[in-house]
Order: structure tokens, then C-alpha cells, then sequence
């Protein structure tokens, strides 16, 4: 992906002035390495009258869907193929964005050492992106950079210029013009409005999401005619985010035109009021209702098949019911950092007596995994390719054969509660199905069938009365011979 920026100078005023702005040498091409490949500053001109900084963007797409949260691949043999090959390494995105504030840190931030008095003057600028997904078009585009003081050319880019009954495409190519601006703020609209017109995120959207907003916006997002467009879609659409970013920028405008300070205005609620209790996350209710499961069963002795980073098995250690406990994952980097987490090299030994971390694969049987009264499987299946589940059932039920199973699964009917989720995706980038709760279902009564177990439905998380709890538990529970022979 690919974004220059141009302006011209006089003889007094020289164009290579961007050169310290920027600080990056109009004579040197340089490269810097980022999280998802690397990016390359040059200039393809650079003279007194007129000067052009380009940044480029080399995408790694391997490391794209290794580090980034992936759009899941739902089963499909060829949505897997999707993660690798798509638009990001070509159209200016929050890729871009986060190039622009890591690669120009100090000109965003408005600093220049060497010529402090360069940041606050206006230039002529022309701001050129070649291509631009922009979920709204040509006109949504005008309506975000012209309040701004950009003079915008929008032209939209045909699907095939060679069937032009086609149409045109989501993406446009964009040239941004303005002489009233500084180059910070240059840089700042192109920081939050780049994500903002392609409506995604490569990476998870945190709450310090909202401090950056803020810091990117100061000045220009609370009086923006689209403010509540571009808060929305800067922080994915979570609507928790978006009200406190909302409100916190309904403080700046008020203080603004009071011409106060924003902690005058926002003193209405003393600083030793009570917090505002924060939900369970649904990781931890998981746990709990794992952890009340197995002290029901009566197990003592449990595995935690795919235990990754180590949670459940922490959680369990501090209950003297379970007096051995052995975490499996075939991910060695996982079984790690679950040691690290656990402090399994400082724990005392009658504690490191009770529990145990080896390495090993669900898709093949293995004798360590025999006589212990319960297994559980937390969020595992649903990281499986379907035609590998019935290797996993054997692995478990008929060869392990612990007395109790639990097995823990999204509920992906659940899905369309969750506001940061966009249709049709799913929960994690390396979930390869999630089920609705039918499915789940089917699945558990035919592998308890199999096998010789019952099996019950416990709801994990808010129970909505329409689509369900977030997560789905089954409790299989071996059947004692005589049962099985009724059965």
C-alpha cells in the first residue's frame, strides 16, 4: 500500500523543509520493520519548489494472520485461502495508520527539535492514496475530509476496466488538497480517517483504543459534523467504547465553548464515589461453572486437554479437592508460558506434586491419559477441521474413558449479541466451525450414544431468551454397565 505527500515552497520557504518535519532525509531511502511487515520512506522528488515524502508499505501476510485476529475460517476449505490472499497489502487501511503513527511518531506529535518553529505553519499540502476502501463512497469520503479544510477528489475505482458494465469497486483513489493545514494534522486526520472509510481493524480493538482517538482527534473530532460516524467505526462498533468516547468528547466541546478546562466541567461526581461494578468476563464464568461441574462429579483427579496458557489449571490448583491435576496441549510455546504463569519453578513440592503440564495431540490415543476421574476440553473443539473431531472422540471417550467429560463450545447463535463482532464472522480467528445449539447438541447425544455416557446441557453466561448463552457446556457422565445395557 502506498501514500505521498507533496508540497511546494519558495526560495525563503523551501519545499525540503517536509525532510525535518518528517525527520527523514530527503536523500536517503530508508526502511523500517513493523509487526506485519515493513515499511519504506523516500522521496521520489526533492527540490526547493517542490518536495513529495512517499511511504510504502510492504505487508507480510503471514504474519498478518499469525498476529492479527483473522476472520475465522467457518469451515470452508476455501476461506483459509482468504486469510492469505485479500486486499491488505495493496489498499490503504489501518495497516497504513499504524505505519503512519509508528514510522512519523514526531511529525504527528507536532516536533521538531531541530526547527521547532516548522510544526506550526501552515503549508500547501497534497495528500495522494491510490487506493482507498471506502465503505460508503465517493461521498462519505467528501463528508469526512472536507469539514476538515480538504479540498477532496474522490474517483471511484472501476471493478475491471475492461468490463466497465461491471461497475465500480468499493475503493477509490484519493488526492486530498489543502494549504490551511499543518503537517500534524495532516497526519492526524489520516490516522483515525484511514480505518475509519474501510470500516476494519487488523488488530483487536482495547479501551486505550479511546485515548488514541482522542489524542488523534484533539482539536477537530468534537465538532465534526460525522463525529459520531467516525467514533463508531474507529473503535469496531463496540458500544461500550463509543458512549465513553462520546461522552468524553461532549466534555471537550463543553469546555470548549466555555472556555474552561475540561476537568472544571466533568466534577460532578466526587473522585471517592464508588466504582461502577465491572461484568464477569465470560472466561472466568466459564471456569467457575467448570470448576462447580467437576466438585459435582466428585473428581479429584483431572485433565485439562488443551489447556493453553495454563487458566483452568491455575483456577483448579487453588481448590485442595483436586488433588492431581495434568495439563495437555500440543502447543509447547503454550505449555511455557503456562509453566511461567503457574511459577512451577518456585512452587513448593507438595504443591508441584498436585499438578503436571506434557505435551501431546487429541488426535491420537495416549496412555497418559488413562484413570483419571474427569477430563475437560474448554474451548478446544471448535479449533478443530470437522474430520478431525471423530479421532478426537475416540482419543477421549474411547480410549481415556474418564468418568465425567466436559466440554465447553461458543454458542454461535449468541454471535449477534456481541457488538464488536461483525456479521457473520466468528469468535477467534482460528475457530474453524461454531455451532448453534441443536448442533452441539446432535453431536454430544451421538458421541454419548457411542461410548456408553449420559450426557446433560448446563448454559454458561447470560441465558438470552432468544439465542441462548454464550457458551454451551455438555456433561457427559459414564454409564455403569447396567445402565449401558438398558440403554
Amino acid at each position: 500500500m502506498f501514500l505521498t505527500i507533496t508540497t511546494t515552497g519558495t526560495p525563503e520557504r523551501p519545499a525540503t523543509d517536509l525532510g525535518y518535519l518528517l525527520h527523514k532525509h530527503p536523500d536517503k531511502a530508508q526502511a523500517f520493520s513493523t509487526s506485519y511487515g515493513t515499511a519504506h520512506v523516500l522521496y521520489p522528488e526533492a527540490e526547493a519548489g517542490r518536495c513529495t515524502a512517499a511511504l510504502l508499505l510492504e505487508v507480510d501476510a503471514v504474519a498478518l494472520v499469525r498476529r492479527g485476529k483473522g476472520k475465522g475460517r467457518g469451515g470452508a476449505p476455501d476461506a483459509a485461502l482468504a486469510q492469505y490472499v485479500n486486499d491488505r497489502p495493496y489498499a490503504a487501511s489501518s495497516l497504513l495508520a499504524v505505519a503512519l503513527s509508528s514510522v512519523f511518531s514526531s511529525a504527528m506529535k507536532g516536533v521538531c527539535n531541530a526547527r521547532p518553529e516548522l510544526p506550526g505553519q501552515a503549508r500547501p499540502l497534497r495528500v495522494e492514496v491510490p487506493a482507498l476502501p471506502a465503505r460508503g463512497g465517493p461521498g462519505l469520503v467528501r463528508g469526512l475530509f472536507e469539514p476538515l479544510g480538504w479540498a477532496v477528489t474522490a474517483e471511484p475505482v472501476a471493478l475491471d476496466s475492461a468490463f466497465p458494465e461491471w461497475g465500480d469497486s468499493r475503493y477509490v483513489s484519493l488526492v486530498l488538497e489543502s494549504d490551511t493545514l499543518t503537517l500534524a494534522e495532516a497526519l492526524r486526520h489520516l490516522y483515525v480517517l484511514l480505518p475509519v472509510l474501510d470500516d476494519a481493524k487488523h488488530y483487536w480493538v482495547a479501551p486505550d483504543e479511546v485515548d488514541k482517538l482522542l489524542r488523534a482527534g484533539e482539536g477537530w473530532l468534537p465538532g465534526h459534523p460525522e463525529q459520531r460516524l467516525i467514533t463508531s467505526r474507529y473503535l469496531s462498533r463496540r458500544w461500550s467504547l463509543t458512549r465513553q468516547a462520546t461522552e468524553r468528547l461532549e466534555l471537550v466541546r463543553l469546555a470548549e465553548t466555555d472556555d474552561s478546562e475540561v476537568e472544571e466541567i466533568d466534577n460532578a461526581v466526587e473522585a471517592d464515589t464508588e466504582a461502577e461494578e465491572k461484568p464477569t468476563p465470560l472466561a472466568v464464568q466459564r471456569r467457575e461453572a467448570i470448576v462447580t461441574a467437576l466438585r459435582q462429579s466428585k473428581a479429584a483427579r483431572v485433565l485439562d486437554l488443551g489447556c493453553g496458557q495454563g487458566q483452568l489449571v491455575q483456577t483448579l490448583l487453588k481448590d485442595p479437592a483436586f488433588t492431581e491435576i495434568v495439563g495437555v496441549d500440543v502447543s509447547m510455546r503454550a505449555l511455557t508460558i503456562a509453566s511461567r504463569r503457574l511459577k512451577l519453578d518456585r512452587m513448593g513440592e507438595r504443591q508441584a506434586s498436585r499438578v503436571e503440564l506434557f505435551q501431546g495431540s487429541l488426535a491420537y490415543t495416549d496412555v497418559r491419559l488413562k484413570g483419571y476421574d474427569a477430563a475437560v476440553l474448554s474451548e478446544v473443539i471448535e479449533h478443530l477441521d470437522l474430520p478431525r473431531l471423530p479421532a478426537l472422540e475416540y482419543a477421549v471417550f474411547g480410549s481415556a474413558r474418564p468418568r465425567t467429560v466436559l466440554v465447553t463450545t461458543p454458542n454461535v447463535e449468541y454471535n449477534v449479541r456481541w457488538e464488536s463482532l461483525p456479521a457473520g464472522h466468528v469468535r477467534h480467528g482460528d475457530h474453524r466451525f461454531e455451532w448453534t445449539r441443536a448442533q452441539f447438541r446432535t453431536w454430544a447425544g451421538a458421541v454419548a450414544e457411542r461410548h456408553g455416557y449420559g450426557v446433560e446441557f448446563v448454559p454458561v453466561g447470560p441465558d438470552d431468551p432468544e439465542v441462548g448463552p454464550p457458551t454451551q457446556m455438555a456433561v457427559f457422565t459414564m454409564t455403569t454397565p447396567k445402565e449401558a445395557k438398558a440403554a
